[in-house]
């Protein structure tokens, strides 16, 4: 691919040493955020208990938002359900669906040459082949759930579908097996819109794994993260107190030139890996079968599909391919 220039998203911050803000640091250079990421004085910030059942409960359960002494044994049971799904399968199983899905585009009713590429696909088949390896009864009306979780994550949000759909086992353990489903909903749908916009019409001989991960780098679908001191510490020089809250910023990191020469350059292969699954000891368990169902559904998409011209009556949001 030719170098192209990706300019990054309105509001990333530009990268620089921490700031101070309302309380709390802004971390924006690379190493700074990796030092808060493996410093285990920086802890999550806590989730409040909450009743059974709720989207508070799920909070408080799953291991991203646990507290240091809960969150090994909480983080097993996601390592444990994740260890039973070969990367190499989700992968095949979301190219399939994808292709099945394109097939009935080609059929279907509206010009037999458009797919909308978010509605129909980018959460849909990630969902879909997670949910039903999950063990939930019905991975298809699962999708519209997690997707509703996923965009109204506060205690007042609905799981009681979801929890008739999974399969009998422990309030924590099918707390953790939802969370991996939440997680995916949003940031594997958003790797893979952005995979599509920047790469679409990239060369052949770019792998799609290697698309990915600079796509991942440059329009990461998770942009931020949160810490909070628990000890007096120093960071990037800047003195650190107790109590004081860290903003983690992945996209200003994911930037920085001190990691990524001529960081706004898409150039694939690169030395360091972007901080988009985090690092260190809560790092994402579930990354190898993220960048599975999404190499999966973008593959396809490569070999079938080209980009489409915007229309005046197609939400900025959405975002279209054209059939080949």
């Amino acid at each position: 691919m030719d170098s192209p220039t990706i300019t990054a998203a309105p509001g990333t911050p530009p990268c620089g040493p921490p700031t101070s803000d309302d309380g709390g640091w802004v971390v924006t250079r690379y190493a700074d955020v990796v030092s808060v990421l493996t410093d285990p004085r920086c802890v999550v910030p806590p989730a409040e208990q909450a009743p059974e059942g709720g989207l508070a409960w799920l909070r408080a359960s799953v291991s991203r938002f646990s507290p240091p002494d809960r969150h090994a044994a909480r983080r097993a049971v996601g390592v444990a359900a994740l260890d039973a799904l070969d990367p190499r399968e989700l992968r095949v199983a979301a190219e399939r669906l994808t292709g099945r899905i394109l097939d009935h585009a080609a059929t279907g009713d509206n010009g037999g040459d458009r797919v909308d590429v978010t509605g129909d696909l980018a959460r849909r088949v990630p969902l879909v082949v997670l949910a039903e390896r999950l063990g939930l009864a019905d991975p298809a009306a699962a999708v519209a759930e997690v997707t509703a979780v996923a965009a109204a994550y506060h205690p007042g949000a609905e799981l009681a579908a979801l929890l008739a759909m999974s399969p009998p086992a422990p309030a924590e353990v099918t707390a953790n097996r939802l969370g991996l489903l939440v997680q995916a909903a949003d940031a594997t749908a958003g790797l893979i819109v952005a995979a599509v916009r920047h790469g679409l019409a990239a060369p052949d001989g770019l792998g799609t794994d290697a698309l990915l991960a600079e796509v991942l780098r440059l329009d990461p679908p998770v942009r931020v993260t949160r810490r909070v001191a628990a000890d007096p510490l120093s960071l990037g020089g800047q003195p650190v107190r107790a109590g004081e809250r860290l903003l983690l910023r992945f996209d200003a990191a994911n930037r920085d030139p001190a990691a990524f020469p001529e960081p706004d350059r898409f150039r694939a292969g690169r030395a360091n890996a972007a901080l988009t699954f985090g690092a260190g000891p809560r790092g994402c368990p579930g990354q190898r079968h993220a960048l599975a169902l999404a190499a999966g559904v973008v593959g396809v998409l490569r070999r079938r599909c080209r980009p489409a011209r915007p229309t005046p009556d197609v939400p900025t949001t959405r975002l279209e391919v054209i059939l080949r």
